[in-house]
């Protein structure tokens, strides 16, 4: 094991204003400790959610235009699954589906807008499921629990502590004027959504390195779900200067509430390089606590790269050279980037192609806790046999599958030998055409064989129909004017 400490490619952390608590003390700590951290079954579990991050940002994956030396490090530590899918391709109902271990045809949050995971014991989440076996558990950022969430609802959701954007809307400003601590809400008077004071991932980072001191003699589970590097294009000026005059830039226009800059490229490399920093700070955090043999630590992205707020995708091919972005159902929108490390458990430097999805983070989640008894319905298959070295013992899916409510409706279904079936203008034309994919000859999607076999498209229709269930708050109807 490489012993040397996490790359300092950018500035020391700043002591930000307005954070709250004092340096050591960890938030909302009242239930007795106990002594599970120590016990090498049930490891601490850090999950880094990022924000619109494509598989081409990261340099382990080909990025040249900037480097990412401890997302890098992770994955050459740990094991990469290339053949990993988010749940959807925009933010809440892919978050949704990480919490409650379905898919978008069964979890409640199927798309962005005033929707969050109904209390009481609905929608069960996988904080939940570790909180009921002696985990404490936070989230720090962006709520993965709804897209507007009530002040105080991520607690009932099974976060022990929560400290971030309860609104999906305001996490698309760096410089917010107000977050939320649980159900306290925090003022930042001199903070004006592209400028101010006081940059929200300075708290989060320090609030996340908090959590993990306070509660370091026990078993815990962190999600912290970064908003880097989601547009707006703003980062504090030193992530920005080291790219200053390294691209060929251009001058931002027509991107609504968004920051305009005329260095879209430079900002968004510094975006990214904040965001690796981060992660070496949390490891570093962790070795030098002597939690990181007894860690697991993920890392992964909501969905595919966005064009939006004057950043383009093809800046720094983010998608990878897979077809499509955020939006899309195709490869672009929905592969993601996913590592896992737990040092003496997982083989340094493996990759698996087995096929696993967001909503398998909850069975795998209670596996490795111990939790034997699950909620019945569950899409999610435990992907822990795959992380162990184990592929004999590792169950797989009779199919994957996605419904989308934007741009007419979309929805799409990976299954059999490879085979992806994607449908456009579900609202127009359930019934209507069904392309289809051959990933292994055709990775790129670029030829639909759908005319070809009538059975592969007959087969994709079943799926459609069996995996959606009726949603209270979203019908097909609404993505017609999406």
């Amino acid at each position: 094991m490489m012993q040397q400490k996490w790359s300092k490619t950018g500035p020391p952390l700043r002591t930000a204003a307005g954070s709250g608590f004092k340096t050591g003390e960890a938030p909302g700590l009242t239930r007795p400790r106990g002594a599970g951290a120590a016990d090498p079954v049930r490891p601490n579990i850090v999950f880094i959610l990022t924000d619109d991050l494509g598989p081409g940002d990261l340099s382990f994956l080909g990025q040249t235009g900037f480097n990412t030396p401890n997302i890098d490090r992770l994955a050459a530590e740990g094991m990469v699954l290339a053949r990993h899918y988010a749940g959807s391709a925009v933010c809440a109902p892919s978050r949704s589906t990480l919490m409650t271990g379905q898919h978008t045809g069964h979890t409640h949050v199927r798309a962005n807008g005033p929707c969050q995971l109904r209390t009481g014991d609905q929608d069960v989440t996988v904080a939940q499921v570790l909180q009921s076996a002696g985990y404490r558990t936070g989230m720090v950022g962006k709520a993965s629990t709804g897209c507007s969430v009530d002040p105080g609802q991520p607690k009932e959701k099974g976060f022990d502590f929560f400290y971030g954007f309860n609104s999906h809307g305001a996490a698309h400003h760096y410089y917010p004027p107000k977050m939320y601590r649980n159900s306290e809400e925090i003022l930042f008077p001199n903070n004006h959504k592209h400028t101010g004071d006081t940059y929200s991932h300075d708290l989060f980072l320090e609030e996340v390195l908090s959590f993990i001191r306070g509660n370091k003699d026990e078993p815990f589970f962190l999600h912290y779900t970064a908003l880097l590097p989601h547009a707006s294009l703003v980062v504090p000026e030193e992530w920005i200067a080291p790219f200053r005059g390294k691209f060929e830039e251009r001058t931002t226009t027509n991107i609504g509430s968004y920051a305009p800059t005329d260095e879209p490229m430079a900002i968004f490399a510094g975006m990214v390089t904040r965001l690796d920093w981060e992660v070496g700070q949390i490891m570093d955090q962790l070795k030098a606590l002597g939690l990181d043999e007894n860690t697991l630590v993920m890392f992964t992205s909501d969905h595919g790269p966005h064009s939006a707020g004057g950043h383009l995708q093809t800046d720094f091919n983010s998608s990878g050279g897979l077809r499509g972005e955020k939006r899309d159902l195709y490869e672009g929108g929905i592969r993601v980037p996913m590592i896992a490390r737990w040092p003496g458990r997982i083989a340094p430097g493996s990759r698996s192609d087995h096929v696993s999805a967001f909503w398998d983070f909850l069975p795998t989640a209670g596996e490795l806790a111990g939790v034997s008894g699950l909620p019945d319905d569950i899409d999610g298959i435990s992907y822990l046999p795959t992380l162990l070295g184990k592929p004999e013992e590792q169950k797989k899916h009779d199919y994957l599958y996605w419904e989308f409510y934007e741009q007419g409706g979309k929805r799409a279904a990976l299954f059999g030998d490879d085979i992806k079936a994607v449908q456009l203008d579900v609202a127009t034309a359930q019934d209507g055409p069904v392309e289809i994919y051959d990933l292994k000859r055709d990775p790129a999607e670029e030829t639909d064989i759908g005319g070809d076999h009538p059975d592969l498209v007959q087969r994709a229709r079943e799926i459609f129909e069996e995996a959606h269930t009726p949603n209270e708050t979203i019908q097909w109807s609404r993505a017609k004017s999406s």
